[in-house]
């Protein structure tokens, strides 16, 4: 197998992700290639922005068969973790079907009885909550500091290992055999997201 490839799958994210990577010194590819995807080490599948662009361009750039049969790790990042689910309420798209599950909507809330506001989207800071040991997460502890930028969250359930509360708690970090995700920005995430990139980048193809 050859480098790790990082998608162009369009995501606005795409250039820091791969300057986050090429600081680690990874051996790095950015492809749309089917064929050099197929042959990596390890995936990396980025994205920012809507459910049904993001599909549609994967499926532009004829990407959908190569990704679904990868067995090699593969990482989704914010968008990119969204679309490895079986679908996302926003605008009732059929995702990757990788991962059980569907995405779903925050809900938002107004300050009320000395609670803040819950404000969609979840912007900003907030705290991760170990679920389950890993490797992705070996060296990140309970309550580590994370960067989120995201309307729809994937639900917590027996694939999650590490959550985070806006409101009610989502998936942060899961796992589902050789499919992993990020729904926060590790690129933007200093110390944590490095270490979890690290992480990723050592993980056994």
């Amino acid at each position: 197998m050859s480098a790790t490839v990082l998608v162009d799958a369009g995501g606005a994210n795409l250039g820091s992700v791969r300057y986050a990577l090429e600081r680690l010194g990874a051996d790095l590819r950015v492809s749309r290639d089917a064929a050099e995807i197929a042959a990596a080490s390890r995936v990396i599948l980025p994205g920012v922005g809507a459910a049904a662009s993001g599909m549609a361009l994967l499926r532009e750039r004829d990407l959908l068969k190569v990704l679904r049969e990868l067995t090699q790790p593969l990482l989704g990042i914010c968008l990119g973790m969204q679309l490895l689910y079986e679908g996302s309420e926003e605008g009732g798209v059929e995702c990757l079907g990788l991962i059980p599950g569907t995405v779903r909507k925050l809900t938002a809330s107004p300050a009320r009885d000395g609670k803040p506001a819950i404000r969609v989207p979840h912007m900003g800071w907030n705290t991760l909550q170990l679920r389950q040991s890993d490797p992705l997460l070996a060296g990140i502890g309970d309550g580590a500091h994370v960067y989120f930028v995201h309307s729809y969250a994937a639900p917590v359930d027996e694939r999650t290992l590490a959550s985070c509360q806006h409101g009610s708690p989502f998936a942060a970090v899961v796992r589902s055999g050789n499919r992993y995700g990020a729904q926060f920005h590790p690129e933007r995430s200093s110390t944590v997201g490095m270490r979890l990139l690290t992480n990723f980048l050592k993980i056994p193809a």
